[in-house]
């Protein structure tokens, strides 16, 4: 009996409590907690901490959201980023415009050397995963393709598919 009566009032107190959580009251409750909202560029780049700019040879740093290329890729790699596994994340996962070689492509520095997944961006090409030596081979091959994805994939299976790819080959712990 205690019981039934204990948890009617507990409904009757939260319910009012859940109606004041509406949109227009959102910055009010914010600002009694003292929480600053993120806006839609911290959102866009919250699991990549550096994105990387090749043009010309020069390697440059911009900032997502800020300086960084606003392209259909671009934002595609960054989708794929935010979709990775910690263990993609812990291997130093990095977004990188290389407009030499014509990709957007997510970094990974793994522990046997820097893998990528490249984006072309000419269309109908498929995803690729490279892995880039440190040094060129007997061959002086200085790239390796150790896998290819139609380009029928959303975003999650893509980031899905490349950490298992990276996991089962031994490229993460």
């Amino acid at each position: 009996m205690a019981y039934r009566v204990l948890s009617q009032v507990v409904f009757r107190i939260a319910c009012p409590l859940v109606a004041l959580l509406t949109a227009r009251h959102l910055p009010l409750l914010w600002m009694l907690f003292g929480v600053t909202p993120r806006t839609t560029a911290e959102a866009s780049t919250k699991g990549i901490s550096m994105e990387i700019a090749i043009t010309e040879g020069i390697v440059r740093r911009v900032r997502g959201g800020v300086t960084a290329p606003m392209t259909p890729k671009a934002i595609e790699a960054r989708t794929i980023a935010n979709f990775l596994p910690l263990a993609c994340e812990r291997a130093g996962a990095k977004i990188v415009h290389n407009t030499d070689d014509g990709y957007t492509g997510i970094r990974f520095e793994t522990r046997v050397g820097p893998v990528v997944l490249q984006m072309p961006t000419e269309d109908g090409n498929s995803y690729r995963v490279i892995h880039e030596f440190i040094e060129p081979d007997q061959n002086g091959c200085t790239e390796k393709e150790i896998g290819r994805f139609a380009p029928v994939y959303k975003a999650q299976g893509l980031a899905f598919l490349t950490a298992q790819l990276l996991h089962s080959r031994g490229f993460l712990s």
